[in-house]
């Protein structure tokens, strides 16, 4: 874990970079208490320990069946594959992927056990923070974290999203969602360690994996939370989401700047969401 001081410091933006209905703003002074956050999400190898010592089964794998990006799915199983979303057609509804089997039967985690877990709900997220003795960030603490010190950055490392042709994160190049064309190196998930840390020591605040909050969703979030350590307690039916993945791209979906959010039902699992820890001081 990384300790911070906790502190005020600008939160949300005012720019129009972003989605109305998302709720970045208005940008305000916020006030944290002093925390605990991990420097990387969650790994494989993590979780694998979790639900070796516990038995716990997946929301993936009771529904059995998880969201996987079309590009990343074998040409056996797509030739299986019989829903699609309409409104999101490059989600395809693969049966038996799971965190241990994610791109379906016959894939596996051996080869990345210092990938961050995927196909995580937030329930699945907070039963391994219970048996840890953790929690999830609240918003406000992840956002205070990924931010690094820096005041009102678009990124965890400052306004350009390459710094000297440098890749700082792993999203998606190319033209989604067809082409990929991996100038970061990547096409799924990269290691949690991948890239360079922010101010604070943290890894892949941008990209990689959407990362659960402790929050309830809801874009009214800024003007309603109290400025004195904000969290969004009341039921929206969905669950905060924060940093992007692999798959943001800014024709569609530029969310992996530091004070982007998104959300999902708290028993929803996809290829490209995962999370982190925190606890407090």
């Amino acid at each position: 874990m990384v300790s911070l001081p906790g502190g005020a410091f600008w939160m949300g933006t005012s720019s129009t970079d972003g989605f109305p209905a998302d709720g970045e703003g208005p940008e305000r002074k916020v006030q944290l208490d002093a925390f605990e956050i991990a420097p990387y999400a969650v790994t494989n190898a993590e979780y694998k320990a979790f639900v070796d010592a516990t038995g716990y089964v997946t929301e993936a794998e009771s529904f059995g069946w998880s969201y996987v990006f079309h590009l990343l799915v074998p040409e056996e199983i797509k030739q299986h594959v019989e829903h699609v979303p309409r409104d999101v057609p490059w989600w395809y509804v693969v049966e038996g992927a799971y965190w241990n089997a994610p791109e379906g039967p016959g894939s596996h985690v051996e080869d990345r056990l210092d990938h961050p877990v995927i196909h995580i709900s937030w329930n699945d997220a907070d039963a391994y923070c219970r048996w840890a003795g953790v929690r999830l960030p609240t918003e406000a603490e992840w956002e205070y974290a990924a931010r690094g010190g820096l005041e009102r950055r678009t990124y965890p490392w400052g306004d350009l999203l390459k710094v000297d042709g440098e890749h700082r994160c792993n999203i998606w190049q190319g033209k989604f969602p067809v082409r990929n064309s991996e100038l970061d190196g990547y096409v799924g998930t990269a290691p949690v360690d991948a890239f360079l840390p922010n101010g604070y020591g943290l890894y892949n605040m941008s990209g990689n994996v959407w990362e659960w909050c402790s929050d309830w969703f809801s874009p009214d979030y800024h003007q309603t939370t109290s400025a004195d350590n904000p969290r969004y307690s009341r039921s929206t039916g969905k669950r905060s989401m924060r940093g992007g993945s692999y798959l943001c791209h800014r024709s569609y979906c530029n969310r992996y700047r530091v004070a982007a959010r998104s959300s999902n039902t708290p028993d929803s699992s996809t290829g490209n969401c995962g999370f982190r820890v925190a606890r407090s001081l």
